[in-house]
């Protein structure tokens, strides 16, 4: 049975006696567990004769015992490995950051010590760069959903929001707002914190937003007491738990009758906004790192309908945005065409020199919420495109991502005539598509877009330069970089090392110099010259 029976405890502050000791009575009691998680602080500052008798293997934990880093300079030496020991035998101490997926195929993702309130942070401590680096890690792995379980010492800043009282703990000051933003973005199913010598049960909470959002898991997030406190408080905690990945997608998502509102719904608005520094997919023309940047999902609050709009002011950015003509955050140094309403630009990092992107100079998310006159030019920046490619010896292949983007990207690539035909190329995208169950269609002849797509539909496209179009309707997650991975891969231009734009991004100078180069061939082909 893929059902798994953990115990999770609070600070035991080598106190190791009493917490084994009551493992063993719960298992007497009630069976065997698998395994016991440790938040808090695992050792104390008078932990070295109690410890010694298991170091040295005199005494032994009953059950595996995974436990969390140091969250002071005293315990530090405890931890002789920081990427994660044995300490003793079944005490593991798991590591900085990551996750652990045991044999039963629970994911458990971890983050060891306090937040860091000084830079460079202490090696008890944890900086923004940490908390950024394990939520790319794993928002990047493909149908991504989140994490069975989050084990962190601190609790989340704001937890108690929209919930039952946290009693003498004020939760608007009390915890990290780098582990509301962690679990905010991991989405686990439980989420255990110590530190605060306090229990506290949160009643669960969703990780969507009704009408908005597909149904997603809630989340229980639960703090524990100190191991042997006087006041009786709960320290440990006995649960079972299924993995996500062996569940019914109907199953998990069930919502009990007291589920709230998400405590963090703000941060995750201010991160759905943000989302551009975790996307390691598209090929952006600015720098990611420069930028606390804002970025608005695909909510489907868009509203309208198929038909072909009339010229309108297209909608402000909810924040600063790359891709708007006139932001400030624009590098203009990529820029390498601009009409009345599109502009071309140089992709960063792109899969080759003149990997070049569509974009409207207006705050548009995708080409189904294109006016007539966008549109129109968009069809003129394409023609003259296949047009300049072909004078080069390539042919094109256009692609469009309407997911986790917040202004519209056209994705414009030319592929050399001689390494592949179009049929090849529409082949590696349905047989990739394939492999990863993602179901891509044709659209018919003399058909497009905007008659299979309605506005805030969260989708992915590809067109070829023979006209011929393939479309996927995203309904759950989908794989950022899929569009850039089948064309780098073996089957399309063989540059699997490219496969990643962050691998690529050249320096400034080098990007100037192939934007003026572009700018100087493209001239001929360039209508907005002659317009």
């Amino acid at each position: 049975c893929a059902m798994s029976r953990r115990l999770a405890c609070g600070d035991v502050e080598g106190r190791l006696d009493t917490i084994f000791g009551r493992v063993r009575a719960i298992q007497a009691k009630s069976g065997r567990f698998d395994m016991l998680l440790c938040v808090g602080n695992f050792f104390g500052s008078s932990s070295e004769a109690e410890w010694a008798e298991y170091r040295t293997g005199a005494k032994k934990a009953p059950i595996p015992t995974y436990v969390l880093g140091a969250n002071n300079q005293d315990t530090l030496s405890y931890f002789p490995d920081v990427s994660g020991c044995e300490l003793a035998e079944n005490i593991t101490y798991l590591g900085r950051r990551g996750v652990f997926s045991g044999c039963s195929g629970l994911h458990i993702a971890y983050l060891s010590g306090t937040e860091a309130q000084e830079q460079p942070a202490p090696a008890h401590s944890f900086s923004a760069k940490d908390v950024a680096e394990l939520k790319t890690s794993l928002l990047s792995t493909p149908n991504f959903r989140g994490v069975d379980i989050l084990l962190t010492s601190p609790w989340p800043r704001d937890v108690g929001t929209f919930a039952n009282s946290a009693g003498e703990i004020d939760t608007k000051k009390c915890g990290s707002k780098l582990v509301s933003d962690l679990a905010a973005s991991l989405k686990p199913r439980y989420h255990f914190a110590a530190l605060e010598k306090a229990y506290y049960e949160r009643l669960p909470y969703r990780n969507h937003t009704v009408l908005q959002e597909t149904p997603q898991h809630v989340t229980r997030f639960i703090a524990l007491a100190d191991v042997g406190n006087t006041s009786k408080k709960k320290y440990l905690y006995a649960f079972s738990i299924v993995p996500m990945s062996s569940m019914e997608p109907a199953e998990l998502v069930k919502q009990p009758q007291d589920v709230t509102e998400n405590p963090y719904r703000k941060l995750r608005k201010e991160a759905a906004r943000a989302k551009a520094e975790e996307e390691p997919a598209c090929q952006f023309f600015f720098d990611l790192n420069k930028h606390q940047g804002k970025k608005r999902p695909s909510d489907g609050k868009q509203g309208g309908d198929s038909q072909p709009k009339q010229a309108k002011k297209p909608p402000q950015p909810t924040g600063p945005c790359w891709f708007c003509l006139a932001s400030p955050e624009v590098e203009k140094h990529l820029v390498v065409s601009i009409g009345t309403h599109c502009y071309l630009a140089l992709a960063k990092g792109g899969l080759l020199p003149d990997h070049v992107l569509i974009l409207p100079i207006g705050h548009y998310q995708s080409v189904v919420d294109l006016s007539s006159e966008v549109l129109e030019e968009v069809t003129k920046y394409k023609a003259a495109l296949k047009e300049f490619f072909r004078s080069k010896g390539k042919r094109y292949v256009l692609f469009e991502r309407n997911y986790r983007s917040q202004h519209l990207q056209l994705q414009v690539i030319p592929v050399p005539l001689d390494l592949c035909t179009s049929e090849d190329i529409k082949e590696s995208f349905i047989t990739q598509a394939q492999e990863q169950q993602i179901e891509l269609l044709e659209i018919p002849e003399h058909s497009d877009i905007t008659q299979v797509a309605q506005p805030g539909m969260p989708y992915f496209y590809v067109e070829l330069d023979t006209g011929e179009k393939l479309f996927h309707r995203i309904r759950g997650r989908f794989p950022l970089q899929f569009g850039r991975a089948v064309l780098a891969s073996a089957a399309v231009l063989a540059l699997p090392e490219r496969a990643d734009w962050r691998q690529c991004a050249a320096p400034r100078p080098e990007e100037a110099a192939q934007a003026r180069t572009f700018r100087r061939d493209f001239q001929p082909f360039d209508f907005s010259l002659r317009d």
